[in-house]
């Protein structure tokens, strides 16, 4: 074959060099604009995964590499003057510059063909010319601007400015700088990269930035030229980390200090490249060019170089090159998407920093370790066992003594009791409101009995009904339940009266109205699908339909809003006579509450639209009024959409105040949910997905207003839950399908962490089933030694347990 490489980074290089090992009759023709010896940036690091799959794919590059390794396993979070140290990471990380001269001088070992200072040609003449043009030229690729059509970009530019420096200081660890500064936070990601030297990073959001004077009229008051690129800024930066490069603020260098150097350095903000395609016809894009995701989880040389690695390999064994092309991107495709998620996380988890710096420093330093949801609260304990039991010691100390005055003790995160209001929960699992579509006539019956019965008989702390309807036209689906008869009041009084006399569960209702999503048809019969007969009028707050499929609704007069908010009123009466402990109001997934909230269902032009100030009045005067219905002593809840998923809808800054104008109006919980407002919505679907909607609105919210926040979607694993927990990204989490899988799912949490104290008790008619049944099986994995760091330098435990190869790390 004849292989053109577009650009001299670690990808093109690797791959060309690859391709060349793998078949040296391949011709390989690399161009790289830059010499040979240019680099821009300092360290790169890599994940022992990627590690492994370099060795294995040619030794040669692995131990020229490995010989320029700086390695370390702690992260240390420097905050509000305390240092958190948390071992057992394992990174590897080297210099750019002598990545880039090892893959350089093993591609002239092969006998790639490499021209420098030498701008590519177009990528589609080359297409002509060449079997395969990779294209390796970075996140500016000139050649994805020319494929646009074909592999349709989205670059977002993200809100926060960073410079990439270095600096002679050499870190012993991860570090990571938290700034208090007159302008805001800012924060320095350091790490050590060579014997000599660390990659050093200062980032704000940018509005601290600007604050801070690092915009283009500091370098014109200091009589530079313009631009994002000047000396001003590195000694602006001087002055405001003296303390953490070793001088004296205000004095440059001083003695002792720690010079920062810097390298074509350039404030920017961060682009997340995705696209629809990464290939056309015989032309791929690999690396920046195709995807990026943010610097803080050290990802981008990493993704190129195992970019290389696939399409090597796919090139090598598959029979032809659109053939490789689709197997590369079938294979690659999902690891990079999960990778961007991961990344994702963490550059919004950086954007609101400022958001989480009033945490104390036990919890901020968990929350910034865990910030992407790759690190979990069990790998943690795996890797850092001591660093983890202090932190549930500071999670207990934490909690309220409880009614006895006990103090509730350590034990998983989980387990620890919490309150809503003044309702105290045993735990902080909630079983999520999940509808079941089988009532008659709004009516619930036995199957709604046991169906909250056994999830409260399952150990969760709350357990919540479906969205019951406040009228007849308010159901989603003839299947859906109601409170609006006395005969419904009296079946939900039966459910709420077992689950108090059978279980040390609470029970809470969901109040809500369908809205313009009404009279459709059971979820297994076709969600949000209109009924084929006896269809019945549906309501919004404009015209305007679900779908294309759905029914237009009437738009609701002022006349009609007083109804409607009596029909909510008259049904938390009922709900309060039946016995429910908890009442929180629906303004979530696109039903009657939730379309007034959205731009993209609420087009009114009166004082009920408009405006988030007009937007919000109509919920508000619901919630006022269920407020005023329901007994002052038992806690109201809401949930919302924190975002719809979608242009000129709803969005995270938004369900802000959103939260913050339920808060003020007195809700006890924010229930953080996300979508289902339009039809046409993109979620970002994964797992955990809508936490970092939650951990926004409590860290900015919550904790402001004593407001308790409930974070669901996704949450499916204990891991999950306690990780979520300690980092204080939400005070209770709500499962939904785990539940349904596993109506034990909380009592069998408990078991499989080894605990059966308060908050996990067996209903003693369970209790023999409280320890894992033995099935007599000999195939299990045979137990292993395995060497657990402790964070403590120089010393190590081991312990048995079942897993994989010995090879494998946690």
């Amino acid at each position: 074959m004849r292989i053109a490489v577009l650009g001299g980074g670690p990808g093109g290089l690797y791959l060309a060099a690859l391709a060349k090992q793998l078949d040296p009759r391949h011709e390989v023709h690399l161009w790289e604009r830059n010499a040979p010896g240019d680099t821009f940036g300092f360290g790169v690091v890599f994940s022992d995964e990627t590690l492994g799959g370099i060795e294995h794919a040619d030794a040669a590059v692995f131990a020229a590499m490995e010989r320029e390794f700086a390695r370390w396993d702690d992260i240390d979070v420097h905050y509000h003057g305390t240092v958190l140290t948390s071992g057992g990471h394992g990174f590897a990380a080297m210099s750019r510059h002598r990545l880039l001269a090892i893959l350089q001088q093993r591609c002239a070992e092969l006998g790639v063909r490499a021209e420098f200072r030498a701008p590519a040609p177009d990528a589609l003449a080359l297409a002509a010319e060449y079997d395969l043009v990779v294209a390796a030229d970075g996140a500016n690729s000139p050649t994805r601007a020319r494929l646009a059509d074909a592999v349709q970009p989205d670059l977002e530019v993200r809100k926060s400015a960073y410079i990439w420096l270095g600096t002679d200081l050499v870190f012993d660890a991860f570090k990571f700088y938290i700034l208090d500064t007159p302008a805001g936070v800012m924060q320095v990601h350091g790490y050590p990269y060579s014997r000599d030297a660390s990659t050093f990073i200062l980032e704000a959001h940018d509005d601290v930035w600007r604050r801070a004077g690092f915009a283009e009229p500091a370098a014109a008051a200091a009589g530079l030229p313009p631009g994002r690129s000047d000396e001003a800024s590195i000694e602006m930066i001087r002055g405001l980390c003296a303390d953490v490069l070793g001088g004296a603020a205000g004095s440059g260098l001083a003695l002792g200090g720690h010079e920062i150097i810097g390298n074509n350095s350039r404030w920017v903000n961060f682009t997340t490249v995705r696209c629809a395609r990464w290939h056309h016809a015989n032309v791929v894009l690999i690396g920046d060019a195709a995807h990026t995701a943010h610097f803080s989880i050290g990802s981008g040389t990493k993704l190129a170089m195992e970019d290389a690695l696939a399409l090597a390999a796919c090139l090598h064994e598959q029979g032809d090159v659109s053939s490789a092309l689709e197997a590369h991107e079938a294979e690659r495709r999902p690891v990079v998407a999960s990778t961007q998620r991961a990344a994702q996380a963490s550059l919004e988890w950086f954007e609101h920093i400022g958001s989480y710096t009033g945490q104390e420093p036990e919890q901020f330093a968990f929350n910034i370790i865990t910030r992407s949801r790759r690190v979990t609260y069990d790998n943690l304990r795996l890797r850092d066992p001591e660093f983890v039991a202090g932190m549930d010691r500071w999670f207990a100390t934490q909690q309220d003594a409880g009614e006895d005055g006990a103090g509730p003790g350590l034990r998983p995160p989980m387990f620890q009791p919490g309150r809503i209001g003044g309702l105290r929960l045993k735990n902080r699992v909630i079983v999520s409101p999940m509808d079941m579509y089988s009532a008659r006539d709004g009516l619930p019956g036995d199957f709604h009995l046991v169906h909250l019965g056994s999830k409260a008989l399952g150990g969760a702390g709350l357990v919540m009904t479906e969205m019951v309807c406040v009228s007849g036209p308010g159901r989603i689906s003839p299947g859906c339940a109601g409170l609006y008869t006395a005969d419904q009041e009296a079946a939900w009084r039966r459910v709420a009266d077992f689950v108090h006399e059978q279980t040390d569960a609470r029970i809470g209702i969901q109040l809500g109205h369908s809205g313009r999503k009404g009279s459709t048809r059971l979820m297994w019969e076709g969600i949000d699908q209109p009924l084929t007969d006896g269809n019945w009028e549906v309501c919004g707050p404009s015209a305007i339909p679900y779908s294309p499929a759905n029914q237009v609704p009437r738009e609701l007069a002022q006349a009609d809003l007083g109804q409607l908010t009596a029909q909510f009123a008259a049904a938390a009466e009922r709900a309060a006579r039946a016995g429910f402990d908890l009442l929180e109001l629906h303004c979530a997934h696109g039903y009657l509450l939730s379309s007034f909230l959205s731009p993209l269902s609420n087009r009114r032009t009166d004082a009920y639209g408009g405006s988030l100030e007009n937007r919000l009045r109509y919920p508000l005067e619901v919630l006022d009024a269920v407020r005023a219905a329901w007994p002052s002593g038992r806690p109201v809840t809401v949930r919302i959409s924190a975002t719809d998923w979608c242009e000129g809808g709803v969005d995270a800054d938004e369900a802000v105040e959103i939260a913050r104008a339920f808060a003020e109006h007195g809700v006890n919980g924010i229930d953080v949910s996300t979508g289902q407002v339009v039809s046409d919505e993109r979620p970002a679907f994964g797992r955990s997905y809508q936490t970092p909607y939650a951990d926004r609105i409590r860290n900015e919210i919550g904790r402001k207003y004593g407001v308790a926040v409930i974070a669901v979607g996704v949450i499916s694993s204990y891991d999950d839950v306690n990780s979520i927990l300690l980092a204080g990204r939400a005070d209770f989490c709500a499962l939904g399908r785990a539940h349904l899988y596993d109506p034990q799912w909380t009592l069998r949490a408990a078991a499989d962490q080894g605990y059966a104290g308060p908050g996990a008790a067996w209903p003693d008619q369970f209790a023999a089933g409280s320890r894992k049944p033995q099935t007599g099986r000999t195939d299990g994995p045979r137990p292993r030694l395995e060497l657990i760091r402790t964070g403590v330098p120089g010393t190590a435990h081991a312990r048995w347990r079942p897993g994989p190869d010995p090879g494998t790390r946690p």
